[in-house]
């Protein structure tokens, strides 16, 4: 099914609050977007979002794991592993020899499962 194009939508005159958007600016200073942008473009690939739901699922899962569930060679798999470890989206533990990843914090669960929650919100509607 393709969506028709939706007309732009814009205001007709410029006209803003100096309030608001003076109060928005300051509050935009002390936020670090770059690092929050580098994590949304980590997730982006589709592979790397499968194992962080795959994260989600369960509390921990060793690279072997990993590799079996999105069917790829362990080398794969760490590879993107490192990638969500360097934004710390996962987060390691070497066990012998085996490594098992877990999800960094709970934010990065609800970030996800929200997210999870609006696409089929979207897919329904």
């Amino acid at each position: 099914m393709s969506k028709q194009k939706q007309p732009i939508e814009t205001c007709e005159v410029f006209s803003y609050d100096e309030k608001v958007v003076g109060k928005v600016k300051d509050q935009l200073v002390n936020q670090r977007f770059d690092l929050l942008a580098d994590m949304f473009k980590v997730l982006a690939d589709e592979t790397r979002v499968k194992i962080a739901y795959a994260l989600c699922q369960e509390k921990e899962l060793c690279v072997c794991d990993v590799a079996s569930i999105i069917g790829t060679t362990n080398a794969t798999a760490s590879h993107h592993l490192r990638h969500l470890k360097n934004l710390r989206i996962a987060k390691s533990e070497k066990r012998g020899k085996l490594v098992f990843y877990s999800l960094d914090d709970e934010h990065i669960r609800t970030l996800l499962m929200t997210a999870i929650a609006h696409q089929n919100e979207e897919v329904r509607g």
